[in-house]
Order: C-alpha cells, then structure tokens, then sequence
C-alpha cells in the first residue's frame, strides 16, 4: 500500500487511543479509531470495556454520519463482521458511507479474519491494510496469542538481587525491591487476566494478588496452581473483590468443599505423575477469555512454565544488594549440562525504576 505522511500521522493516533483501553477493555483487543474528513479528524473512539460500543462506533458517533459520510477511517485492527456482545462495526461503516478504512492489522479472531475487510470492499469502500502492524500487534499479545495458539500470552515476573535469588532459604522475600518496583508491578497486573502462584507462594506469603490503587472495575482472576489442595481456606486470595481459581492434580473432596466455602472454584487437571497438567491450564484459561496472564510464583512453578514452553516474557527486577549463593533462585529447571542447551533469551527492554532496574526479555521462539 502507498503511505502517505498524514496517513501514518492518524494511525499513530489511533494507536494512542487504543492503549487508553490497556486496563479495561479485557477480554477484548485494544483499539483505537479516528475519523477523517479533509484532512483533519473529526471523530476519536476507543474500546473501553466489553460489552460497550467498539472504538469505531465511538468514533462515528463523535463525528456524526453526515460528517463520516465519505471521509476516511483509520483504526488499529480489523472491524468486526459478527455479533458478539455488540453489532458488527462493518454494517455501521458501510451505513454511514465512508470512503476508505485504513486498518494496521487483520483480526485473528477466525469469525472475522479477512471477512471484515471483503465486506467493506464489496460495498465499494477501499481497504488498505499493514500500516504500522507490528505496533498494533504489540498492543494485543494475548487476544492475538489466544486467537492463535489457544492459549494466553504468559508473562513471568521476577523480583530478585543481583546474585539472582529471590528468596531467602526460609522463603523470606519481603522485600527484595523497591516500593517503585512494586508499584509497577500493578500496571502489569491491572493489564493481565490473570495472576497464577503457586501454592508454595500462598503458604510463605499469603498475598492477595490483587490490582491496587487503579480503578480498573474487574480484578484479574486469582490462580492457584496447587496440586494436593494445601491452600489453607482462611487465605487473604478469598479477600475481596475477584475469583479465585485453584487448580489441583488431588481429588480430596473434603479439601475441595472446604476451599469452595470459602469462595474458591476447584478444577482438576493432572498429568500422570499427579502434577498439575500446565498446558491444560493454560487452555483452560483461554477458555475462560483470558488474553495475558502474569506468573507472580516460586522457583519451583516458574522453572515448570519455562520447562514446558509456556512462557513468552519476562519481567525481572533487580534489587541492588547480593543475598548468598544458598539462598532461592528464579528458576528451578533439571541440569542443562551444555552451553548449546541454553534456553535462550532476547532483551527487549531495560530501564531503572526507583533504586532498582527491570529487564524484559523474550523467550527466544528457535
């Protein structure tokens, strides 16, 4: 497609819109549209929160359809051809009568995957796709991941010193990195659709794993990945807004009512070593609509989730003081005895908050 200057100066605007839905808009994508006329913008829309209009809907609406008539749509992903919780965006573009769409990436959702964009071309509308895809894609990792893979985009979240330990020998971690560190860690959270722990971390820590301090209206869900059903039923994860999920390989019914009083729901996946079947999980919350999820755990689970490839990011940060070569590490893997073994890793990101430094990586698909 021909680019022009004004062109990508809308899209990049629309992009700007669609990370207002970064907390909110979950389990839909992020989008952001705005409408042009003469060269200038007379409608903005985002997608705030499921269930309510979608970017472009909001977009038109600003602009008004006498306005939108003929004018240009620049919106972040495809519009929808289907109805879901809302109608298709594609009927009310080609009502309206506009011009042209210019979309930056193809929906991967399979009900609409490239019909959106046939619809508006047979209505005499011209489409132009791929300006500024890789943005757009880096603002819906998980929607595109669960659309895709059938599983959410997993990211890890680490908190260690400089010798890499993240707890002591007791399971003492409180705290490693700075209330700056800490209070990132929300944004990371409020953008998930789930946290999972393991039951070690409830046990040592009894955290409650939620989002705090930003109005989100919706709590992540909780999970607990727990295999012989050890989460006591007073824990603080019952507190509050939100549900909690605890996951168990053991099928004590006893343990499981008692966890279910207190508000837990109890589902069983288990592998044939009677472990919790991670891969299952991870579907199952794909099921549930969960487009990015944030492992806040142990050595133990996150070593399993690096172990069976289910994790595609890293967050690490790094506390400055060393804490002792006894002390827990990040990862709890099996002995990887050759340096060609490496689970290899690509730097994305690096930066200091507060007195600490956090690193982002990528785990290396090859």
């Amino acid at each position: 497609m021909t680019v022009s200057a004004a062109d990508a100066r809308f899209m990049a605007r629309a992009m700007q819109l669609a990370r207002r839905g970064m907390y909110t808009s979950d389990p839909n994508p992020r989008v952001g549209c705005v409408i042009v006329k003469d060269g200038r913008i007379i409608g903005e829309g985002w997608h705030e929160r499921a269930g309510q209009p979608h970017a472009e809907i909001n977009a038109l609406s600003q602009a008004g359809k006498i306005h939108s008539q003929r004018a240009g749509v620049y919106v972040t992903l495809e519009p929808c051809c289907h109805s879901g919780r809302t109608p298709p965006c594609t009927q009310a573009l080609i009502d309206t009568g506009v011009m042209r769409v210019v979309a930056a990436m193809r929906d991967p959702n399979p009900q609409v995957a490239g019909k959106g964009f046939r619809q508006l071309e047979a209505n005499g509308i011209q489409v132009n796709v791929g300006l500024m895809e890789r943005e757009a894609e880096a603002l819906n990792p998980g929607f595109i991941s669960r659309m895709k893979r059938g599983r959410p985009y997993v990211r890890v979240k680490l908190a260690a010193s400089l010798d890499g330990r993240t707890a002591m020998v007791k399971g003492e971690s409180k705290w490693i990195t700075s209330e700056a560190a800490r209070a990132d860690v929300q944004k990371w959270r409020a953008r998930s659709s789930a946290i999972v722990t393991g039951v070690s971390t409830v046990l040592a820590d009894n955290p409650m794993l939620t989002v705090r301090d930003m109005k989100l209206g919706r709590q992540p869900l909780r999970v607990v990945v727990d295999s012989r059903l050890r989460t006591p039923p007073t824990a603080r994860l019952f507190q509050g807004e939100g549900k909690t999920l605890i996951v168990a390989a053991n099928q004590d019914i006893n343990l499981a009512e008692n966890l279910k009083r207190s508000g837990a729901e109890v589902a069983y996946m288990a592998t044939e070593k009677n472990n919790v079947d991670l891969t299952a999980l991870m579907k199952h919350l794909a099921w549930l609509e969960a487009n990015e999820v944030l492992i806040e755990a142990g050595e133990t689970l996150c070593g399993a989730m690096l172990k069976e490839k289910l994790v595609d990011e890293i967050v690490l940060y790094y506390g400055p003081h060393v804490m002792g070569s006894c002390e827990r590490g990040m990862f709890m893997l099996p002995s990887l005895t050759r340096m060609a073994n490496r689970i290899k890793l690509d730097i994305i990101d690096s930066r200091p908050i507060g007195k600490d430094w956090r690193v982002i990586v990528k785990v290396s698909e090859k």
